[in-house]
């Protein structure tokens, strides 16, 4: 039997990036966590503990570890996370290398552009995941995160009729949905 390869097999290339990333600073020598596991594949996070790679799961982990003689290197993982996640590193002096998938630094980006005009921002995409929260962590403003159609029309709509929406979909969003 022959086994032949689809050319679109594999990880898309924000994730192949945040891998490679991991690996590449793993050359250093240096002691790596990642902020979330790097990615959504338990075969590639169980091999990089192997290789010493540790996964912080919460803010208090991280708010526990502190700059030193050998600072630690914390990369954020390819789904992004929230802006409190870089300050917190920021005022513990470690150091960040921030692997979040280029397409999914633009909808931050967006994010953050909403809060700065006063904007409400649709966020169409599962609240739960953790490409969502990162997103959602960019702004302080008004948010509203629907999963499908129903859940956007049971909507109230924004606080002040008269503020600007800002629509953006998580980067998994099915587009027949979107």
């Amino acid at each position: 039997m022959e086994v032949r390869l689809a050319d679109c097999a594999g990880f898309c290339f924000g994730v192949k990036r945040a891998v490679d990333t991991v690996y590449e600073q793993l050359k250093n020598g240096k002691t790596i966590y990642t902020y979330g596991p790097i990615v959504h594949n338990e075969e590639v996070v169980r091999e990089l503990a192997e290789k010493g790679v540790r996964v912080l799961e919460s803010k208090e982990e991280l708010k526990s570890l502190k700059a030193g003689e050998n600072i630690p290197t914390v990369i954020i993982r390819a789904h992004g996370v929230a802006k409190e996640i870089y300050d917190i590193m920021e005022a513990n002096g470690l150091e960040c290398i921030d692997a979040t998938c280029p397409f999914v630094q633009k909808i931050q980006r967006i994010a953050a552009q909403a809060e700065k005009e006063g904007a409400v921002l649709l966020v169409a995409g599962d609240k739960t995941h953790p490409e969502v929260q990162g997103i959602v962590g960019h702004t302080r403003g008004e948010v509203f995160v629907f999963a499908d159609l129903a859940e956007l029309k049971a909507w109230k709509g924004p606080s002040d009729p008269q503020k600007p929406l800002f629509a953006v979909a998580q980067t998994t969003f099915q587009v027949t949905k979107w």
